[in-house]
């Protein structure tokens, strides 16, 4: 039991932290900007296609800086020809351009890479295990990972809330006007914020495409969770979505372990799921961790339903 509640800790953290690294890009663009951003996990699947073809031809530490790069011109591109003209229009505009920018990505990488998962595998200099606890291995990958996503955190943070840049960023969305007549150029702020928030996603991308699977069903995997780690630690709110991402991390990967179920539970009480009916008896015997899967969206209800705003947000949209 020990052993377990250790590795899924270990689990919890590392895929947190990836949510994190992830979510953090469309926190900047959907919480600063105020764009709704659909094709954000293409641009971490873009991450991790760039850092396989790049590190196939000078390795992976090029590739951990080069792809991000690539990844934020992209998304810079998109927002100067495309989203820019768009926004006006509002949300719905917005959504459905980047339903649109999902799809074509997702096409344009099978057309180059194929639908079959490409051969991204961890750096030889840190493929190897750093400790072993209770038989559990932690390899050097992992800290790794866990090292990169807690110095973006720092970054992030410190240049949001301690730098001139960042007030400029939050200055431009409560009060663009305003911004704009100081000398300052809110588009090109927008554009810049946008290629950031996906150059984000592209490194979460290059970092996690190894340690995942690098594939074309990677971004419909993971999309849809990131807007739960956005809603659930609130708009806008860097640190709500980090430890929204660990809350919803801990809370998928302890789900697997438990193969209990309600009628279990309910067994210990003298209470039979024969006694109640064939029907509810079926929905009792339904394992907790076949719940993964929709656990998150629950939790994100359940945050709207009772704190609108999320864990530390402070906007009402």
């Amino acid at each position: 039991m020990l052993e377990f509640i250790l590795f899924s800790c270990i689990n919890s953290i590392i895929y947190g932290l990836l949510l994190f690294m992830l979510s953090s890009g469309l926190t900047l663009i959907f919480g600063l900007m105020n764009v709704l951003n659909f094709a954000h996990a293409s641009f971490f699947m873009l991450g991790a296609y760039f850092a396989f073809q790049i590190s196939t031809y000078i390795g992976f530490w090029p590739a951990l800086f080069l792809a991000p790069m690539f990844v934020g011109l992209v998304g810079i591109f998109i927002e100067r020809y495309g989203l820019r003209s768009v926004h006006k229009h509002g949300h719905v505009a917005e959504l459905l351009f980047t339903f649109g920018v999902f799809y074509l990505i997702d096409e344009v990488v099978v057309l180059i890479w194929g639908r079959n998962p490409v051969a991204y595998k961890v750096p030889e200099g840190l493929d190897f295990t750093l400790l072993t606890i209770m038989n559990t291995n932690f390899s050097a990958y992992r800290a790794f990972m866990i090292l990169i996503s807690l110095g973006m955190f720092a970054v992030l943070f410190f240049v949001i809330t301690r730098t001139r840049i960042g007030l400029i960023i939050q200055a431009s969305l409560t009060n663009p006007d305003m911004v704009g007549a100081l000398g300052h150029n809110v588009p090109s702020v927008f554009m810049y914020v946008f290629g950031g928030g996906a150059a984000l996603a592209g490194l979460a991308g290059v970092i996690g495409g190894n340690y995942l699977i690098t594939e074309p069903a990677m971004a419909q995997n993971l999309g849809p969770i990131v807007f739960v780690v956005v809603v659930v630690g609130g708009m806008g709110s860097l640190t709500g979505a980090f430890v929204a991402s660990l809350l919803i991390a801990t809370l998928q990967t302890f789900a697997v372990g438990f193969e209990v179920s309600i009628s279990d539970l309910l067994a210990v009480w003298g209470i039979y799921p024969g006694e109640i009916g064939s029907f509810f008896e079926d929905i009792l015997r339904i394992q907790i961790s076949h719940t993964r899967g929709m656990l998150p969206y629950l939790f994100m209800i359940l945050m709207l339903i009772f704190k609108p705003k999320g864990l530390m947000g402070t906007r009402e949209e």
